[in-house]
Order: C-alpha cells, then sequence, then structure tokens
C-alpha cells in the first residue's frame, strides 16, 4: 500500500519529516488549544543527514515519512539542535534503528544527552560557528544558549539560506498546512505570540542578544525551520520583526485585569476599575481566572503597559487560582509594567497585601496602595474604584509619552 505518511518538500534538498499531534492540550501547564507538531527534518545530501527527531510516541510516524523519500538507514548523519524530549526522545531508539555513522549536537546538549538517556551512544560534541561538511554543501552550527535551553544550538544551511531555529520562532500549532503562509495570520500571530510569552519571554534579553549575533555575521536567511509549528519560507521578517516586538517588552496603551472571586465583590470591583481605566483611554481587558486559562492570561499580559491583579482573601492567603497564575508569571519575568492591586474581604483581608509582595518582587510598579473592601463594595466604594482605574489610566499615559 505504500507509506500512509509523506514526506514534505521544503527545498529541493530538505523535507519536513515530522509528527503532528492533533491532541496534546497540556505543554508544561502551556494550554495547547491547537495541539502542536514535532518538526524533524531530512536533508538529501550526499551525507544524507536528519535534523532532530520527534517526541517518542511519534517515531514510527516520523521514520515512515522518511521512508517515503529513502530507505532510513541510509541516513548518516543526524543532528540534535536541543536535547528536550519532544525533539530528542525516540533518539536513541532512532540511532538503533538507523545506526549512523554520527551523531552531533552542542558541547552542553552532548552532555544532557547522556545524561537524559543513558545509552551510552557517542555523541559528538561541535563548537559555536563550526562548519560541518555534508560531502556538496556544508551546515554551520551556533550556540544559542538559553534560548530556551543551556544546550540550545541552530543549524544553519547556506546554499538554501535556510535556519534550522529548533525551538525560536515556533509555536504550538497543528495544522494540515506545514507553512505559515498557508495559514490565516491573526492565528499565526497569536499563537507565535502566545508561545514566546509562554515560554521565551523570560530569556528576552537572549532573544535580542542573539538576532543581533545574526544581523553582525551577515546570515542571510530565506527560510526559517522551527521545530514547533509552521515553517517560514516567505516574509521570514514578519516573524523575526515580532520577535525583536516581544523581546523588547515595550508597553503598550493597554490594561489587564486578571482576578478570581467567591462571591462576585472582587469581581464588582474589576469591572468598575475596568471602566475608570477606560474612561481614561487605555485599551482595557478583564480576564477572570474562572474562564481563562493562566496561558491565555500570560499571552495578554506580554503586550500589556500595566497588570491589575484582583482577589478576595481566604484562610488568611489569597484565592488559589491567583497564586497559581502569580506563581506562574513570576518566572516568566515580565518587563516595564505598571501594576495595581485589588480585593474583597470577610474577615483578616491578607490577599492584597500578599499580591503587593510578589508583583514588587517582580519588578512591577505599583501604583497607590491598592484597594481592599469588606464585603460587597458600596457606592462609595466603587467610586474609589472607579478612579483607581482612573489613576493608573493617567500613570501609564504619562509613561508612554
Amino acid at each position: 500500500m505504500g507509506e500512509k505518511y509523506k514526506a514534505i518538500k521544503v527545498t529541493d534538498r530538505v523535507y519536513w519529516v515530522g509528527a503532528v499531534d492533533w491532541g496534546v492540550r497540556d505543554f508544561h501547564g502551556y494550554m495547547t488549544q491547537r495541539g502542536s507538531t514535532y518538526n524533524a527534518y531530512l536533508i538529501l545530501a550526499d551525507k544524507v543527514t536528519l535534523i532532530d527527531t520527534v517526541k517518542k510516541p511519534f517515531m514510527n510516524e516520523m521514520l515512515e515519512r522518511i521512508a517515503s523519500l529513502t530507505e532510513p538507514k541510509n541516513i548518516e548523519y543526524i543532528i540534535s539542535n536541543h536535547s528536550e524530549p519532544d525533539h530528542s526522545g525516540c533518539l536513541p531508539e532512532t540511532i538503533d534503528v538507523l545506526k549512523p555513522e554520527k551523531v552531533f549536537a552542542s558541547t552542553i546538549g552532548t552532555q544532557t544527552l547522556l545524561q537524559e538517556f543513558h545509552s551510552g551512544h557517542e555523541i559528538i560534541p561541535v563548537k559555536d560557528g563550526e562548519s560541518l561538511s555534508l560531502g556538496n554543501l556544508n551546515v554551520t552550527f551556533f550556540e544559542t544558549k538559553m534560548l530556551h535551553w543551556p544546550d540550545s544550538m541552530v543549524t544553519y544551511m547556506p546554499d538554501d539560506k535556510l535556519l534550522f531555529s529548533q525551538d525560536a520562532f515556533g509555536m504550538h500549532l497543528a495544522t494540515s498546512e506545514r507553512f505559515a503562509d498557508e495559514i490565516d495570520w491573526s492565528i499565526v500571530e497569536y499563537e507565535g505570540e502566545k508561545y514566546f510569552a509562554n515560554i521565551i519571554m523570560p530569556l528576552s534579553s537572549v532573544v535580542l542578544r542573539t538576532l543581533g549575533k545574526i544581523s553582525d555575521l551577515g546570515i542571510e536567511i530565506d527560510i526559517i525551520a522551527p521545530d514547533h509549528g509552521p515553517i517560514w519560507r516567505k516574509d521570514v521578517e514578519k516573524i523575526i520583526n515580532l520577535y525583536t516586538k516581544w523581546a523588547t517588552q515595550k508597553p503598550t496603551n493597554k490594561a489587564v485585569i486578571v482576578y478570581d472571586t467567591m462571591w462576585c465583590s472582587t469581581e464588582k470591583m474589576a469591572k468598575v476599575i475596568a471602566e475608570g481605566l477606560i474612561d481614561g483611554g487605555v485599551s482595557t481587558k478583564i480576564m477572570s481566572l474562572k474562564s481563562n486559562h493562566r496561558s491565555d492570561v500570560i499571552t495578554e499580559i506580554l503586550s500589556a503597559g500595566a497588570i491589575l491583579v484582583g482577589s478576595p482573601t481566604i484562610n488568611s492567603n489569597m484565592f488559589p487560582s491567583v497564586a497559581d497564575l502569580l506563581y506562574y508569571l513570576k518566572g516568566l519575568r515580565p518587563q516595564n509594567k505598571i501594576g495595581g492591586v485589588f480585593g474583597s474581604y470577610g474577615w483578616s483581608g491578607e490577599a492584597v497585601a500578599h499580591i503587593k509582595e510578589i508583583l514588587t518582587a517582580m519588578k512591577v510598579d505599583l501604583i497607590g496602595d491598592g484597594l481592599r473592601f469588606k464585603y460587597m463594595p458600596n457606592d462609595n466604594d466603587l467610586t474609589q474604584c472607579f478612579n483607581y482605574g482612573k489613576l493608573i489610566a493617567e500613570e501609564l499615559k504619562k509613561r508612554l509619552d
């Protein structure tokens, strides 16, 4: 019957041989409503070369796509750009099946793969800027440490001006289309931003440094082939410009109000604070944690100039969902934000102070002392909420001028 899974042509010498994961919905606590892909690539050079592998359960799909082009055992080299299991999970088994002549990774990647799999396979370390001959063409390796693991590197193929970028410039998006220009741009942009916000944001300075390095080296890029999501074969400057924008984290005239509520008191405060922000000319988004996943909230926070967090007090603490969000957000290290805090309470009212402590540690510049009201807010309390929103709007406008 022939192969059910086919390789997809990227250039005359490069083919996508990865796998589509339509069903994944959680990736390290990041909700992937649109699934994902694990991208592997085959270079049909004199030395047939496989760039990365796939998550372990998808190994046979990858091998069948390879078989649609060539006998898998014709592969002589494997290059591992990144040792995380979604890209190298089946690497030991792939080596056992294919028996390649050589397997390459970065210096740290070599150590990581050995520590991760304890397989005993020989992995050859390559240095930053080192080139490898595949016979009729060369590839060059560039370390991208902490983008987003210490072992990370990219592989550049100058003949096709193609960058195998591992996790950079990717997204979690399962589609039947393999190229970004085939997919609705609003989906591509949103999923790219969500990926950046939830995975790459704490490494923003590394992104800017890496983009500067690429520019300084004069590397020409016509195609970007990441390890997740679609391949960029047209207008690659669009995703490069977006990465520059996202990594710069320049604040915008936007506020995100995120909260949870027990008996709707904190929710009433959130809605009226939003009215004050809107009256002050700030684009505002209200996100209840009862109906919004933390990873979607983070996506909105990336571009926001202001973040306001609200919580009732329960057992002398903030609400569990709010604590979950802040713990997650703290690790992502957002920059250049002003903020506000609010909440209701019945007895002791510690939640507002706890939130302020966390946001201050994150270097969010808090405006005012925040608001906390006992039980259900009255008309005077809600007037204070409106004015608090106005105050934050005025401060945000000043900082954007």
